[in-house]
This record gives structure tokens, sequence and C-alpha cells, in this order.
């Protein structure tokens, strides 16, 4: 089989793409092609995307009342999407509605939860968020919270995860909704590890090994999740993909997000500086998406192709490595993994199969 002939016959699955950030603002219709962002559903077509989690993103600076608004507004938006694009997409929250979309042409959206900030210590909120279709739960993002420390910190609340924290899990395990490890510090993914009664997952991450930066996961935590069934999705985020690239880049993204605040506060005195900070930051030579596909080889050379597949973190991250620029690239990852020698059932396990698994 071709390569296209193999990306053609398998299950595609995103685990993780922040479109519903953009969706957020008035006017975004991703039923057509857009000239900015990574994502609508005209390229998700043209990438053969069957499926994609919509992350339901809240900020650790926000109050928790306003991280509960803000995450039924962003699911609101998504509803919006399917209500309005009815023969294009429909609302998955299992493996087998995924599967019976594709049969019927349409890409299945599921929706998963980038910080545990929305649930506030309540869990009926939990439970209100599962009933709209949340499957999975990113326990915090680039602060501690109520349930966890992150691996942003460098002060840690709870060494680990908190009692709350532990509840929380133990509803997500009883509901059906996975846990998350992207984000969270290393002694609150082994809190996790242990009072998770099933497997976890970590839906935009890479590996330590390749890339020495804290939110990635050293070869022993690959092979603590792995032996607990659960799975590593690799971003294609290159700061996470690739050292030098995260060291050069550093000082430039900071100075791009401060440009980026100053031209929402005020587009006109700021929007020199956010081009001359854009300028300067997409000026930097980016890794190759074949860089992803070393970090998928690094995990499968540790615990095999049954625990790996990707999460792009698309429409969330500023700079996406060069060759996958948008959802529309996603082929060449299969390319890639063809040439590589990847048999045909491997590559399908790894390009969805793998995370549908943990969704039957």
């Amino acid at each position: 089989m071709t390569a296209k002939e193999i990306h053609d016959s398998i299950f595609v699955l995103d685990s993780h793409c922040d479109t519903p950030i953009l969706l957020r603002r008035k006017g975004v219709d991703i039923g057509q092609k857009l000239q900015t962002g990574h994502v609508d559903l005209v390229r998700m077509k043209e990438g053969g995307l069957d499926a994609s989690f919509f992350a339901i993103y809240v900020s650790n600076k926000w109050e928790p009342y306003e991280c509960t608004f803000k995450a039924l507004e962003a699911c609101a938006s998504v509803y919006d999407v399917l209500d309005r694009h009815p023969d294009k997409v429909g609302l998955a929250t299992n493996a087998k509605t995924a599967r019976e979309l594709k049969k019927q042409g349409r890409i299945a959206l599921f929706l998963g939860m980038e910080n545990a900030g929305p649930i506030h210590k309540d869990l009926s909120l939990l439970r209100l968020f599962h009933k709209l279709g949340v499957r999975y739960i990113t326990l915090t993002h680039t602060g501690n919270n109520e349930v966890c420390d992150s691996s942003a910190t460098k002060e840690k609340r709870w060494n680990g995860v908190s009692p709350f924290g532990r509840e929380l899990i133990a509803e997500m395990n009883r509901l059906g909704i996975l846990v998350d490890v992207a984000h969270i510090s290393d002694a609150a993914f082994y809190d996790v590890l242990k009072y998770s009664t099933r497997p976890v997952v970590s839906t935009h991450s890479c590996c330590r090994a390749l890339c020495d930066v804290p939110r990635n996961l050293t070869d022993q935590m690959i092979k603590d999740l792995a032996a607990q069934g659960g799975v590593l999705q690799v971003t294609f985020y290159p700061t996470f993909l690739d050292k030098e690239y995260s060291v050069a880049a550093g000082p430039l993204l900071d100075a791009y997000e401060e440009a980026q605040d100053l031209y929402d506060a005020d587009p006109v005195a700021n929007e020199k500086c956010l081009k001359e900070a854009e300028k300067a930051l997409f000026a930097l030579p980016r890794p190759s998406y074949k860089k992803v596909v070393d970090h998928i080889d690094h995990v499968v050379g540790l615990v095999g192709p049954d625990h790996v597949g990707f999460g792009s973190d698309f429409d969330g991250i500023d700079v996406c490595p060069a060759g996958l620029e948008d959802v529309s690239y996603i082929p060449v990852l299969t390319e890639e993994l063809h040439a590589r020698g990847y048999t045909p059932r491997d590559i399908e396990k790894i390009m969805g199969g793998n995370f549908l698994r943990l969704l039957e």
C-alpha cells in the first residue's frame, strides 16, 4: 500500500486542538476555509482528519466562576458549529459514534477540557460537563490549581495531587472521563498513576529525552504510563520538539505574546510592535515535521506501537513545525511513518487507533 492509500483507509484522530479559542471571535465560521488559524472543516477534510478533540481551555489566571463561564461559552461555540454544519460534523463521545460519523462522511468532534478550573471543587459541575460531552480533562495548565501542581511552576502547592484531586480522579474514572497528565508536575503525574483505576493519557506532550523541558515526559514516565495502558500523544509545538529551538525561541515567544496582549488592548497604537515581534519570531528556522516522528519513534522504541499518537495543539500554538503548517498537512506524518518502515497496522494505531481504543 502507498502512504496515501494507508492514510485514506485508517481512522485519523487528533487528541488536542484549541480551535474553540478561535471560535470565541465573532463572525468566525470554520465551515469555510479560513486565511487565519490552523483548523477549519475544509482543511480537516483535506488532511484526512476523521476526528478531533476540541479543547475547552481556561487560564489559571481566571477566577473560578469566570473559568466556569468561559468553559460553558467554549462548549456553546462548538455546539454552534455542530448546529450550523450538521452535514459536515457530529458530536462524538465514544469510539463507536466516531466510526459511524466517518462512515457518513462527517468529521467527529470530541470535547476535552484543558484545565480543571471550571469544576472548582464541585463534582456536580464535572457531571454537567460530562453530559455536555467532555471526555478528557487536563488537570491543570501553566499554574497550580485546586487539583494538582503544574510542570510550569517552580513553587509547588500540593507536591502532587490535592485531596480534592483524588476525589476528582475517582469521579472521572466512574464517569468515563479520561485523566490527561499533560501540563502537570512529575509528582502529580505519579499521583495520578497511583490513584486512577483506568488508563490515563497525555494528550499533547513530547519526550524529555529528546527535548529536555519540564512539559515533556521522561523515559520512565512513558514506560509507567504505558504499563497502565495509557497513551502519549506527541504534540507539534516546536519548543517541546527541539531543545535548540526552545532556547532560541524562548525570549522571542515572550516578546510576541506580550505584543499580542498590547495589541489586543489597543490595536492602533500597537500594530507595529506586534508585526515586529511576529517578524522576529517567524524568522527563526523551525524544526521539521520529521521531529514529530522522531518523538513517535522514541516512544515506540521504549514501549512499542500501542501507546503513542499525536495531539497537534493547533490553534493553541504560535508556531508550527516546518511542513506541518496547518491541519491539511497531517498526511505528511503517515508518509514519514511509511518511509521509516512502519507497517500499515502500526500506522493505523499511531494515527488514531491507540487513542480511539481508550474511548471504546
